[in-house]
């Protein structure tokens, strides 16, 4: 982070004609809008307070706590926009305009996966760090950023769109047979792991509108309209299937999944049934 630091804040110093040197250029311009300092101007590594982690977005998704998109967005720039500084090293200081400011001109989101076993949906930290609508809604031209995502999982390293990513998670895991009857083998614990990944894949919706339609529409497909499954499902872990549900139709609240009137009133007498199991009721 030093490093980086450094080498962004000496770039902005470089006696150097502004059209050969973007970094200059736009800390120049920062410095002069802002009131501040070139080097204030030219900070570009920013993260949370010490001692604090992630932005809390993942918490909010997972127990949905939250009402708009919006909230999501100021929660990032709340704990996001620490500024690290080589010049005072470990000294976290919120430095939330120019953060904003800096956020404002991106045209790309990126994030590397460098774990074969953890991948986009398998946590919540990906999509917790991922500000791909935040820049949307920062940018005075309404532009949503191209989204990437770099695995470096083998020596082959490939780099992705993040909603091709996302295809190919949903592709190799959720909806593979392979994976949930691995997972389901393992009886209650696996029937959670499914409804925490359906949860993963709905804040790749709310922070990057990532998630294409169908995966929402084959996850019902598979593990709802497939009455055998249904109902082992319940059996297994009739809390996590009720999570299910409920996740399926809030991303479908939420607009991020276009379905059927009757596949949605399906969900909604399927909730009931899960609750009156679980409360006992026959």
């Amino acid at each position: 982070m030093s490093l980086l630091d450094k080498a962004v804040k000496m770039a902005a110093e470089a006696d150097e004609p502004l059209e050969m040197n973007y970094v200059r250029k736009h800390a120049l311009q920062q410095a002069e809008e802002m009131g501040i300092n070139l080097r204030q101007a030219a900070t570009r590594v920013f993260s949370n307070a010490s001692g604090s982690y992630s932005s809390n977005i993942n918490l909010a998704v997972e127990n949905s706590t939250w009402e708009n998109e919006s909230e999501l967005q100021e929660m990032y720039l709340k704990r996001k926009s620490f500024a690290f500084s080589s010049d005072n090293p470990g000294m976290m200081e919120q430095s939330r305009q120019i953060f904003e400011t800096t956020l404002k001109t991106a045209d790309v989101t990126f994030q590397n996966l460098d774990s074969s076993e953890i991948s986009l949906t398998d946590v919540s930290h990906y999509f917790d760090s991922d500000p791909t609508k935040l820049v949307a809604s920062l940018r005075g031209d309404g532009k949503t950023p191209a989204s990437y995502i770099a695995d470096t999982t083998t020596a082959n390293a490939q780099i992705r769109t993040l909603s091709e990513t996302v295809r190919l998670d949903a592709r190799t895991k959720l909806l593979n047979p392979k994976w949930y009857e691995g997972m389901l083998s393992h009886g209650y614990e696996g029937v959670r792991e499914l409804s925490k990944r359906l949860v993963n894949t709905m804040g790749w919706s709310a922070t990057a509108g990532a998630v294409d339609n169908w995966i929402y529409e084959d996850t019902n497909a598979t593990f709802i309209q497939d009455e055998n499954m249904r109902q082992r499902l319940m059996n297994l872990n009739p809390h996590s299937f009720r999570k299910v549900v409920a996740t399926l139709l809030e991303v479908n609240g939420r607009g991020y999944w276009e379905t059927s009137d009757s596949n949605l009133q399906m969900l909604r007498e399927l909730y009931q049934e899960v609750e009156d199991r679980i409360e006992g009721i026959e």
